[in-house]
């Protein structure tokens, strides 16, 4: 397999291929490695540090109980593709056949992975915005495929229009989207959506959306684009419980979608995990099925712990972007006097006892420039750690 240069990653918290091809830890696992070290507050790796609701923790432990402890049904067993199907509509709409329409995957990663692998051939064009989930580049590498990206711009990070119809192509196979976005907690535009329809009719493209963060929005609802007009027979569809219900460890997702693409998606995953967590899969039914008091609630109590540390990295003299979803926010180091986030990054233990990402490893070493100073901070925490950070990062002006 050809290596891609300095940003080809084997996984986010492994190793890196440099271009001198010597492997060395990444900045994901320097970062989680200093934390460690130093006692800093780990603000780098994105996941909750408290459990999800009580009712889909003792599911699980019912179904254990049960023993359903062996292999599910390929497609996922059907108590969670009814309540995915359910979901869709009670949400937003989507009429979702349960039995030809839904796919259970290990998580939302799985998911990509095998829909890109099945869908995708070698040379295709794959077509995301920039920062981008570190995934997306090395699945890209494994499919073989031409990685083109439009950067996101502004305080706001949205894509420039022009830019996105230039990177759409007849070559283009599948444009993938992250909307909430991580890192930069964007929400992508209604007419952003629009043109991304447009042109995958425009040139016979596929759409592949990772939802992972719907619920997790602030101020404003999801979209997903598969409910615009003209979308849902080319758009495939990813989310996960693990955000959602804080159980990121459990790896349930999964892929919504027409038949024949579900069914091409399904040949490819059943040679990757082939099934996985039987009985996580009617525990996230259950969350699936909460009430939505629930899923309001998440989400304030979400926001409200980005305001924590939104305010803690204001008054450390960080630039903030303030996100509009997701787990993280991105702080622009500049006018602490750091021009590379990663040299900040790594004074931050010592100055703050806080550990944050570049949002450097986010993007292609040819784009580093443009957001060379960014951090990005992980706000999914309890909140007396949000707290304690808050302070200390306020402290670095004193």
């Amino acid at each position: 397999m050809t290596v891609h240069g300095a940003w080809e990653r084997t996984a986010r918290g492994a190793m890196l291929l440099g271009d001198d091809d010597q492997l060395r830890p990444t900045i994901f696992a320097e970062m989680s490695a200093l934390a460690a070290t130093t006692g800093a507050i780990n603000l780098g790796q994105g996941f909750p540090d408290e459990d999800g609701p009580a009712e889909v923790l003792d599911a699980a432990r019912d179904a254990i109980s049960a023993g359903l402890n062996q292999y599910p049904p390929g497609l996922g067993m059907p108590v969670l593709r009814q309540a995915i199907a359910q979901h869709q509509f009670r949400f937003y709409g989507l009429d979702v056949d349960p039995d030809r329409e839904v796919l259970v995957t290990a998580g939302a990663t799985e998911a990509l992975a095998a829909t890109i692998l099945a869908l995708t051939d070698d040379g295709d064009e794959l077509v995301t915005f920039e920062p981008f989930y570190d995934s997306y580049a090395a699945i890209a590498g494994l499919a073989r495929l031409r990685h083109v990206t439009v950067p996101l711009r502004g305080a706001d990070f949205q894509p420039d229009h022009d830019e996105l119809r230039a990177a759409v192509t007849d070559r283009t196979r599948i444009i993938l989207i992250n909307d909430p976005h991580n890192p930069t907690g964007t929400i992508l535009g209604a007419d952003t959506l629009s043109l991304i329809v447009e042109l995958a009719h425009q040139h016979d493209a596929l759409i592949v959306t990772d939802e992972v963060y719907e619920h997790l929005t602030f101020s404003t609802s999801h979209t997903p684009i598969a409910s615009l007009p003209g979308a849902r027979e080319r758009t495939v569809s990813i989310s996960s419980g693990g955000k959602t219900f804080s159980t990121t460890g459990w790896k349930i997702g999964w892929v919504t979608a027409p038949h024949e693409l579900i069914e091409a998606i399904t040949a490819v995953k059943q040679f990757l995990t082939f099934v996985n967590g039987a009985p996580f899969q009617p525990a996230i039914a259950v969350g699936l099925g909460l009430p939505d008091s629930y899923f309001t609630d998440a989400a304030a109590a979400l926001e409200a712990k980005c305001g924590l540390l939104f305010a803690g990295l204001v008054a450390a003299g960080f630039t903030v972007s303030r996100p509009r979803g997701g787990y993280f926010v991105i702080a622009d180091a500049a006018p602490l006097g750091f021009a590379d986030a990663d040299d900040a990054c790594r004074r931050l233990p010592e100055l703050a006892g806080v550990v944050g990402i570049p949002v450097t490893a986010f993007v292609r070493p040819e784009r580093r420039a443009d957001y060379a100073s960014l951090i990005r901070f992980a706000f999914c925490k309890k909140t007396e750690v949000l707290e304690r950070a808050a302070a200390q990062l306020a402290g670095i002006r004193r």
